[in-house]
């Protein structure tokens, strides 16, 4: 570990702690809803570990909160990760060989990822990745600890508006990638397709017809400097 905070780049470094406190920030949102939706304190903490994804963690439990079905929400976090497969397959050379691949594949999140391709020396990928995910994956679960010990202590979670957060917090994470059309595009016909199934459908089910808009998406060429 100290070997990759010496191979970083100062600025870099500096960067990557930034994003790590505010997953950290979220993650105590996520742990505060969680336990606020009716969900014991454990499950958010336990998904942040076996999971760690905040898109789909957070989509499961609001899912479920709603009185989904516990496979639907399964279900639709599952294919919200399969961007996975191709962030696998650009930074294969960064996470490793051997057993490293295990902890590697568990700890790739699009902050890392992002930060990892970002740089044009090998080195410094491999340490952005590495060290990006160590950190994400130490304050996201601080973050939901914390955040799920509150929402165990607060009578009504809704009276500070948390449950807005929900919505809100998805958002945020899904804006920055709006600014491609093709993904905009999709997004549209999700949204649309999720809204009209809504009044005939259980919760949870119009998340999975959205997942329709994905036929409109023209996905670019993954590229990552060598």
């Amino acid at each position: 570990m100290r070997s990759i905070w010496r191979t970083l780049d100062p600025r870099l470094a500096r960067d990557i702690g930034l994003v790590c406190l505010a997953d950290g920030v979220v993650g105590i949102s996520y742990g505060a809803i969680s336990v606020g939706g009716g969900l014991p304190w454990w499950v958010p903490v336990l998904l942040s570990i076996v999971v760690f994804a905040g898109a789909s963690q957070f989509l499961f439990v609001g899912i479920v909160a709603a009185a989904g079905s516990p496979i639907a929400a399964m279900i639709a976090g599952l294919l919200v990760n399969t961007r996975h497969v191709a962030f696998g397959l650009a930074l294969s050379d960064e996470i490793g060989s051997g057993w490293r691949r295990w902890p590697g594949s568990h700890l790739m999140t699009d902050e890392n990822v992002a930060f990892a391709i970002g740089q044009d020396d090998p080195r410094q990928r491999r340490a952005a990745y590495w060290a990006a995910g160590i950190g994400i994956f130490i304050c996201w679960n601080l973050g939901t600890l914390v955040g799920s010990a509150a929402g165990s202590v607060i009578a009504d979670t809704d009276v500070f508006g948390l449950d807005a957060a929900f919505p809100a917090v998805l958002l945020a994470l899904v804006l920055p990638a709006l600014r491609d059309r093709s993904t905009r595009t999709a997004a549209l016909v999700g949204v649309v397709v999720a809204l009209a199934t809504t009044p005939f459908l259980p919760a949870g089910l119009p998340v999975l017809c959205a997942l329709t808009g994905l036929l409109f998406y023209r996905a670019p060429v993954l590229e990552v400097a060598r």
